[in-house]
């Protein structure tokens, strides 16, 4: 079995404009100061020139030394908002417009081909930094049809899904080719947002050897989707894991869907590690049992409390829960060290050959 490896931090919901937060030395020393041994490090110019990192070993080597100077190690890269765009949905064109780079917004085309270049090479910077696994969101065509009303046209999810698969494919192959696993954080929005949807992408893709999960429990608290029984079911493919609280607690007036409300007042909404109702003790125990092979990284999203004291507090929840696993057996003291002709003999067919 495999001790997991932590505590880590998401980096994206600290960066800011004052010093320590505003740089990749910052960020780390300031996440070493709070007890954290990696941090997951968001694709972001402020942070990493992701297409120096892809062709330059030596410029690999200063952000490990960076890093490594601060006290910490980078888990994965992330490319969340380039994820995203890989497939966009025209609704929502204008509001994903900004997660580009200026000279491709309002071109749908060049942006997705924009997007597909940046996650090629966060798969060559990835092999250049050590790393084996790497963090992204799939995008969505279909996610406006989610619920079934208007009736869907026949064949209206399957196409999206090839053609989601077309675009994935020479991306997974990239990653592939780099020996990196691609770990998509299953969420809301996404077309690939539960146990279902993942299975219908990877069949299109199939079963790319590549096409892996980030485990985010959160988002599954907000869909009430079993959680424990997810890792049971796909633990061959999480790869990557998001340590985030939720909560769940729905009313006469609203549910799942929220009814158009925001975070604060949502009956699902994220919490403080802690604060929510994710039994983190059962998930880090599955965890063990199935010799999960990364780190345990904090992501903070939380509608009530300060981001700081979400940070300072989730370096100890996670260090707290995580599971040094044994090195033999508990009843190893009462082995028998039973030889074959002896295991015969106590199955009673020790003269029947």
């Amino acid at each position: 079995m495999k001790t997991i490896k932590g505590p880590a931090i998401f980096l994206a919901q600290f960066m800011g404009d004052q010093a320590q937060f505003d740089s990749l030395a910052g960020l780390a020393a300031w996440a070493a100061s709070l007890g954290y041994k990696g941090i997951q490090v968001p694709a972001d110019p402020r942070l990493i020139d992701l297409e120096k990192a892809a062709s330059s070993d030596a410029y690999c080597d200063d952000i490990r030394r960076t890093v490594e100077d601060a006290g910490v190690a980078i888990t994965e890269l992330s490319t969340h908002l380039q994820g995203q765009l890989i497939a966009v949905h025209p609704a929502y064109d204008a509001l994903f417009d900004g997660f580009a780079a200026p000279h491709v917004r309002g071109d749908p085309p060049a942006r997705t081909a924009w997007a597909t270049s940046q996650l090629k090479h966060a798969a060559q910077a990835s092999q250049r930094l050590g790393l084996n696994a790497h963090v992204t969101f799939s995008g969505a065509l279909a996610w406006p049809y989610i619920y079934p009303w208007p009736q869907r046209p026949a064949g209206l999810v399957e196409a999206a899904f090839d053609e989601l698969a077309a675009r994935w494919r020479p991306i997974l192959d990239a990653f592939d080719h780099a020996g990196v696993d691609v770990c998509y954080e299953l969420h809301p929005g996404e077309d690939l947002h539960d146990g279902v949807t993942f299975e219908r992408f990877l069949a299109a893709v199939d079963d790319h050897p590549r096409a892996n999960i980030l485990f985010d429990p959160s988002h599954f608290v907000l869909q009430q989707l079993d959680y424990l029984a997810f890792i049971d079911i796909y633990h061959a493919r999480i790869k990557a894991f998001h340590v985030k609280d939720a909560e769940f607690r729905p009313n006469g007036r609203q549910g799942v869907y929220g009814g158009y409300s925001g975070w604060a007042e949502r009956a699902g909404r994220f919490r403080s590690l802690g604060d929510g109702q994710i039994d983190f003790k059962a998930i880090f125990s599955k965890m063990a049992q199935y010799d999960f092979p990364g780190w345990a990284v904090l992501e903070w999203e939380c509608a009530l409390k300060h981001p700081e004291d979400g940070a300072r507090e989730g370096a100890v929840f996670i260090r707290e829960h995580i599971i040094r696993v044994a090195e033999r057996a508990f009843d190893d003291f009462a082995g028998s060290g039973a030889s074959r002709e002896q295991l015969r003999d106590v199955l009673g067919i020790g003269d029947q050959r």
